[in-house]
Formats: structure tokens, C-alpha cells, sequence
């Protein structure tokens, strides 16, 4: 029986770059995320990977690297196909589960509540709410 690998934090670009790697492979073989990505918005992972890269080392790392609007490019791709919760709810569990595979500490745990933060900004904001939870929440237990 072997061991199974020993799992440590996020530390560097490297690390980030092996994990988003890692996690567009299941993205690209995913039944509900693999259309959206290959077939509709055409990704290039070329020209993808180092803005993910960028943006998930300035979250995690605070490199300041990734200077771009992340909604923008949520905004025309949902003039193409809707994305729905069950798309922002899938991007989650496979993100979750990447990082879970290959990580563990406290930048790994950011990265999982970073991305449920984001992925619900964005997601609120496309169907024309606040991008601020609590905001949303707020609105919610006011009957708003």
C-alpha cells in the first residue's frame, strides 16, 4: 500500500501555475464546463494560463500582477451562453477539489474562500445584483 503524497501550502507562482494547470484539465473534461470553455469562449490556454496565473498570485500572493476587470469577460461570455449557478456551482467543486488534491494550509484555504467569493461577485453582478454578499444578504432579511 502506498503512501498517499504529502500535501503542503501554496508558496509561489509555481505551485499556483501546477494547480491551475491541473484544474483546467478537469475543466476542459467537465460535461457542463468543457463546452462553455472549448466550444463558446474558445480558450486559449496559451493565453490564459499566465492571466490566471497573474490573478491567482496577486490573490494569494499579493504580487499585483493581474490589472484586468474579471468580470468583463463573464459579462460577454454570458451574452453567449447563460451562465447559471449550476456553471459558477461546478467551477467551485472542481477548483475545491484541485486545490484539496494538491495543497492543504492556510494559502490553499484562501484560495477555496477566495474563489467562492469571487465566483459569487461575479455571479450576482451578471444577474444584475450587487456584487457585495452582504449587501445581498442584507437586502434578503429586509424582504428587499
Amino acid at each position: 500500500m502506498s503512501a498517499s503524497p504529502v500535501r503542503r501550502d501554496i508558496v509561489d507562482r509555481n505551485d499556483i501555475s501546477l494547480l491551475v494547470i491541473a484544474f483546467y484539465r478537469q475543466v476542459f473534461a467537465d460535461k457542463l464546463l468543457g463546452p462553455v470553455f472549448v466550444d463558446i469562449a474558445r480558450v486559449d490556454m496559451s493565453v490564459h494560463l499566465p492571466v490566471m496565473c497573474d490573478f491567482w498570485e496577486t490573490v494569494l500572493l499579493r504580487a499585483g500582477l493581474y490589472r484586468r476587470n474579471a468580470l468583463r469577460p463573464h459579462v460577454a461570455l454570458d451574452v453567449q451562453v447563460p451562465l447559471t449557478e449550476a456553471h459558477f456551482a461546478r467551477w467551485l467543486a472542481l477548483w475545491a477539489a484541485t486545490v484539496d488534491e494538491r495543497h492543504e494550509g492556510e494559502l490553499a484555504e484562501l484560495a477555496k474562500v477566495q474563489a467562492n467569493r469571487i465566483a459569487g461577485s461575479i455571479s450576482r453582478r451578471l444577474r444584475g445584483q450587487s456584487a457585495s454578499e452582504r449587501h445581498t444578504r442584507g437586502n434578503e432579511s429586509r424582504g428587499v
